[in-house]
């Protein structure tokens, strides 16, 4: 038995509620999901890009997601369209109705970045992610956090703004899962340590690591 397919679009077919997001999102300009990601929604997940929000073509950004990551139903990604100026004498966006307001010329529109989502990162409900974020391997968005900076490999972080809560491993542990970076490695050998995985064994699993 091999594993599944991460071009499938239902990992689990009794449940329709989950979906590989890389299947969704092949065409999408704006965002890129890695192998075996998937969304699980209460409404549709095919419907995930409008979890996307300002994902507007004059501004150069991305969304990326990491593989084997888990999104949980109600998470946002808020990419730059969304910005005003917050450093002049308004916020209003006078430029963007056109001729109506004269030619006001404010310079680029603010751009904070694209989101990185790392490898093997769990997205919880109702979550938010804002602009120019960086999300590291392992990491865990608690329910209804508003992410606004970036997130250490295997940190967990919640609230409003959205701060560390702790680390889920040691950080020996934490730099030899990097080192390992079992997400790469060849679908088979994966599926072999998924036993592993299921398990806080750093050195089972490096037993079962490509060329050991």
């Amino acid at each position: 038995m091999t594993a599944l397919d991460p071009n499938t679009l239902h990992p689990v077919p009794a449940a329709p509620s989950m979906a590989y997001l890389k299947p969704l999102v092949a065409d999408h300009p704006k965002i890129e999901a890695g192998d075996y990601t998937y969304i699980h929604s209460f409404d549709d997940p095919a419907r995930f890009a409008e979890q996307v929000k300002y994902a507007f073509d004059f501004i150069d950004d991305r969304l990326v997601i990491g593989k084997f990551c888990s999104i949980a139903h109600g998470a946002s990604f808020v990419l730059n369209g969304g910005n005003h100026f917050a450093d002049r004498l308004s916020s209003y966006p006078f430029p963007i109705f056109g001729d109506s307001w004269g030619t006001p010329d404010p310079g680029p529109w603010p751009n904070k970045g694209g989101i990185t989502i790392g490898h093997d990162v769990w997205i919880g409900w109702d979550a938010t992610i804002l602009p120019g974020v960086r999300v590291g391997h392992g990491a865990i968005i608690a329910a209804k956090a508003v992410v606004t900076s970036d997130v250490e490999p295997y940190t967990i972080v919640g609230g409003n703004p959205a701060k560390p809560i702790r680390k889920r491993l040691p950080e020996a542990d934490i730099a030899r899962l990097l080192a390992l970076a079992w997400w790469d490695w060849p679908v088979d050998h994966i599926r072999a340590a998924a036993d592993a995985l299921m398990k806080a064994d750093v050195d089972a699993l490096e037993r079962l690591a490509p060329g050991h």
